[in-house]
């Protein structure tokens, strides 16, 4: 945060602002922003004790997770909008509120359905939230200074998801699900009093009018799109199920329809322009793409940790921290180095350590070491670490100012589409890999080693497909140039 507080005077004179303190600024926006990230992994393992709580089924209770993830995916194109219509402090506030009376909901549920809705409130807090804290970033911060601020995103992005499935085990093994919620309160509660006494307002706002068609249509599309592949990941749903196939064919229409409107608004809910600059569109693909590879080690090496190699859950988590923990640690690292040298001795590199990396979980057979395991991880986390902060930065540094509220939605909102399409499509490779294994060998009544087999045969196709997609990252990858701000 040192390296935030010394660009104080230099953001003044790049934004005409007043001068001002940037570091309690920056400071409210990640408090915030780690509770609102936090939230989206802390419930998973709890998802068991719900559904005994309340007598709710598995496809039931998911609701809980996948409701998330789309109230995310349809709000976040709309934060363009927000940032340019509302002051940073009323944002903020706005986010953080809505996030604790979600947590306050959740926490004293008396049934699923209010549950439900506390999560779902939660969710419209982190929508505007994410973006928010980039788009302030973007502002504050000058371009030479931006790795090592974006750095700091990173450690806070990855290190809230890696300790996620930790503590909430902790909490569940030892008090009830609504601990976690109780667990959360209190530090939303600090972060937005915090806020509210030391949050300035830093970006000019404007009176665009709200499209409302555009917001339909982006409702429509983006929403369609993440419930389709959410719902094809889940359970014995597929492609060719015909509520997935409808709601992706009704994602993708409107999507389309959505973008053609927006070149014809003179003043876009979302402005596509931004994918005129090629650093951009370059940095937005490949963060899609590391998204959807480390989806595929982060979904199926649990399944195949416990199904195939026999780790206990417990196990399994303690084998998934230190990655998520070294990749955190790695983000300001990573974007110190990045000011220093620009994203392509990051990147190509990075790129080449994720493809060599995963072609290794090829050879994760059972009876493995764990220790194994773990370094392959660990690994795998640090070469994320040198793409992910350096692509996006890079991308959004190419686009003129007037352009970041659009290019930090779109890049979110895009991150949560290549998540849900990542988690589905890895899924599938491995469920379809394990039916052909166990119809290829004609086996009806598999024993629990022959289990084992085809799940481990089914992985290797997903760890196969993880590869492909880091191969194409490698090429895009040396395709990056450090960009230059355009006015």
């Amino acid at each position: 945060m040192a390296v935030i507080a010394q660009e104080n005077t230099a953001a003044t004179k790049d934004t005409n602002q007043p001068t001002m303190n940037v570091l309690p600024i920056i400071a409210v926006l990640l408090s915030g922003a780690f509770v609102a990230i936090l939230s989206e992994t802390i419930l998973n393992v709890a998802l068991n004790a719900i559904m005994a709580d309340f007598g709710v089924a598995s496809s039931t209770v998911q609701w809980l997770v996948t409701g998330y993830m789309l109230v995310i995916g349809t709000l976040v194109p709309i934060s363009a909008y927000f940032m340019q219509r509302f002051t940073t402090r009323q944002l903020f506030i706005a986010a953080m509120s809505l996030f604790t009376l979600g947590t306050l909901i959740s926490g004293f549920s008396p049934v699923f359905s209010i549950l439900l809705v506390g999560r779902l409130t939660q969710a419209v807090g982190t929508a505007i939230m994410i973006p928010l804290l980039i788009n302030i970033i973007l502002t504050v911060i000058p371009v030479e200074r931006r790795g090592a601020a974006m750095g700091m995103v990173g450690l806070v992005i990855m290190f809230a998801p890696a300790i996620g499935p930790t503590v909430s085990g902790l909490i569940v093994e030892n008090f009830t699900w609504r601990w976690l919620f109780y667990f959360i309160l209190p530090v939303a509660l600090l972060s937005l009093l915090f806020g509210m006494r030391v949050l300035t307002n830093i970006s000019e706002t404007s009176k665009p009018k709200l499209d409302v068609l555009s917001f339909i249509l982006s409702t429509l599309g983006f929403g369609g799109i993440v419930y389709g592949f959410s719902a094809a990941g889940k359970g014995d749903a597929t492609f060719a199920d015909p509520i997935v196939f409808s709601t992706l064919l009704i994602g993708i229409v409107a999507l389309a329809l959505f973008s053609w409107r927006q070149l014809k608004l003179e003043t876009p809910l979302l402005d596509i322009r931004v994918f005129r600059y090629p650093m951009f569109l370059l940095g937005l693909l490949l963060v899609m793409l590391v998204m959807m590879t480390m989806f595929a080690m982060m979904l199926v090496m649990p399944i195949y940790m416990q199904g195939a190699l026999l780790f206990s859950a417990v196990l399994t988590g303690l084998v998934m921290l230190p990655g998520g923990l070294l990749n955190g640690a790695m983000s300001p690292f990573m974007g110190r180095l990045f000011d220093k040298f620009g994203p392509r001795p990051l990147l190509i590199p990075g790129t080449l350590i994720l493809a060599a990396i995963v072609f290794t979980y090829r050879f994760t057979i059972p009876g493995v070491p764990v220790w194994f395991v773990i370094v392959q991880q660990a690994i795998l986390m640090i070469a994320v670490a040198m793409i992910m902060m350096p692509a996006q930065t890079n991308g959004l540094n190419q686009i003129p100012a007037k352009l970041y509220p659009h290019g930090t939605a779109i890049m979110n909102t895009l991150m949560q589409v290549s998540g849900a399409i990542g988690a589905a499509l890895f899924i599938s490779v491995m469920e379809n890999g394990q039916q052909s294994y166990l119809t290829g060998n004609g086996i009806e009544n598999p024993t629990s080693e022959e289990l084992a087999s085809a799940l481990t045969y089914g992985s290797q196709q997903s760890f196969s497909t993880g590869f492909y997609l880091a191969l194409a990252a490698v090429v895009l990858a040396f395709l990056v140039k450090r960009s230059k701000q355009m006015n």
